[in-house]
């Protein structure tokens, strides 16, 4: 698991640890981590051309203090004053090394950004806020020319410059790293976009802070950690104990999307699927899984109450939003089981955010961007601009656990816990339908026992690696990727399941 934690916790953490360590120890630490990534980054470190953008703060200085150890090993090492002052430890050791220094306008600047075979970014640290000033945005605009034109390679220092290290939200221009080195602990921002987009490969360097940390402000999970939650059946497992999720999905007019819904679930090893439906949907449901025990709807509303035991409920998916599916979704919330309500119920629960107001047993939310946006009356732009803070906000608001979807999925636990954070999502999942398997997959894990954080956290992981398989790219047949359909994701959930209880090497 990727623990990450607020800048405020890490700022404590590391005055304590200086204070029992001695000066300058820290720094040392980092810069030790940070140059041994760049050299494995490089073909040969002897004779390799570098470029050190260096801000006035310590990120400049653990970044100068790489360069040194670089240029004693034979690197050609230039540095960038980009800030107002350089850090003077940092500048004397690449100095004393060989290396040289210059100001960002230097007329042949352009030039050696353009022949580097790497460029190390220490504009600016982790108390960052907002864009990046005009000098800073030059220096990064030739750092992404030199990346894009000559294939440099770009190592941001603990944060790429321009992304808020707590949140991920980028706001101006901002650095695009291939490679990102963080000391110390994980930050949000690596974890959520758009500032995990701008973070490339990230690697974390031990400088011992973790004695010193509290609690995470976010995390993300692994196949370890996954693998820890999924149920098992055993000798004595049938289908009740496996779990039984109620599914109201589909309608006359939305016919897929109950039949994605009861295979996610199903492959996502619910023992039963109770479905309430309408009889066109439930009529290709009985063609896809005949295993699926379907109520019929009517035009009364009243079919969750005679649908049989079940011990979770996803509500919304295609179900439409007159007022029979209404009265249903009432009757789902009105239970005292674990709800998953989605797309269609998600637009009723905006119009009527007292139908989960106040309600005492676990609730999920899985929203998009724009059905969340719908949820707090807000911008779609913003909510995908600030994906943390506003999953926190719904969740605040409907006192439910939130599970927003998009290019990383953040799920924000009800009671204001860290949030989670999932690391395998894919563009593949870009398509019709895949929300549709995603909720019937955590509506089979909330089924089978796991709490709404677990369920959400593991459902969205298995999702991204079910994805992941499905296109080729990944798994037992990996080979070049192809588009995907919803339906794939779920062929391939089976395989994902599989791979979190099997690890591979």
């Amino acid at each position: 698991m990727r623990n990450a934690h607020a800048v405020a916790d890490i700022r404590a953490a590391e005055q304590a640890l200086m204070a029992r360590l001695p000066p300058g120890t820290l720094m040392q630490r980092a810069a030790a981590g940070l140059a041994a990534v760049c050299a494995g980054l490089l073909p040969r470190v002897y004779g390799a051309r570098v470029v050190v953008l260096a801000g006035s703060g310590d990120n400049g200085g653990d970044a100068l203090y790489a360069g040194a150890r670089l240029a004693r090993r034979g690197a050609r090492v230039t540095a960038v004053a980009a800030g107002t002052r350089l850090h003077a430890g940092g500048a004397a050791a690449l100095r004393a090394a060989g290396g040289l220094l210059t100001e960002p306008g230097d007329p042949d600047l352009p030039a050696a950004m353009n022949a580097a075979d790497l460029v190390l970014d220490g504009l600016l640290g982790i108390g960052g806020r907002g864009g990046l000033r005009e000098q800073q945005a030059a220096l990064a605009a030739l750092a992404a020319a030199a990346r894009t034109g000559n294939g440099t390679t770009v190592v941001a220092v603990d944060l790429p410059s321009g992304v808020d290290a707590d949140t991920g939200e980028v706001t101006g221009p901002a650095v695009q790293a291939d490679v990102t080195v963080t000391f110390g602990t994980w930050k949000t921002g690596l974890l959520v976009d758009p500032g995990a987009a701008r973070a490339g490969l990230a690697h974390l360097v031990d400088i011992g802070l973790a004695a010193h940390l509290p609690a995470a402000a976010a995390a993300a999970y692994g196949a370890a950690d996954v693998a820890a939650l999924l149920p098992r059946p055993g000798r004595e497992s049938d289908k009740y104990r496996r779990g039984v999720l109620g599914i109201v999905a589909g309608s006359d007019r939305f016919t897929g999307a109950a039949a994605l819904a009861v295979g996610g679930a199903l492959h996502g090893g619910a023992g039963m699927v109770r479905l309430v439906s309408a009889e066109r949907a439930a009529a290709v449901v009985r063609q896809r899984w005949p295993e699926a025990v379907i109520t019929v709807t009517g035009q009364t509303g009243g079919e969750v109450s005679t649908a049989g035991r079940v011990q979770a409920w996803l509500a919304g998916p295609g179900m439409g939003t007159d007022e029979p599916a209404r009265d249903r979704l009432v009757a789902v919330l009105a239970t005292d089981l674990p709800v998953l309500v989605d797309a269609d119920g998600l637009t009723l629960v905006a119009r009527e955010p007292e139908l989960v107001a106040g309600r005492q047993a676990a609730t999920l939310l899985t929203p998009h961007a724009g059905e969340l946006a719908r949820l707090l009356r807000a911008d779609p732009a913003e909510v995908t601009a600030r994906r943390a803070e506003h999953a926190r906000a719904a969740a605040s608001a409907f006192g439910c656990g939130v599970l927003l979807k998009g290019s990383t999925t953040v799920i924000a636990p009800a009671d204001g816990g860290p949030l989670l954070v999932n690391p395998t999502g894919t563009g593949w999942l870009a398509t019709a339908g895949s929300g549709d398997v995603l909720a019937g997959l955590a509506g089979a894990l909330l089924a089978q026992g796991l709490d709404v954080r677990e369920a959400a956290a593991a459902a969205a992981y298995l999702h991204g690696i079910s994805a992941r398989y499905a296109a080729g790219g990944a798994g037992p047949r990996p080979g070049g990727e192809a588009p995907i359909g919803a339906g794939d994701v779920i062929t391939a959930l089976p395989d994902a399941i599989r791979s979190m209880h099997e690890p591979t090497g």
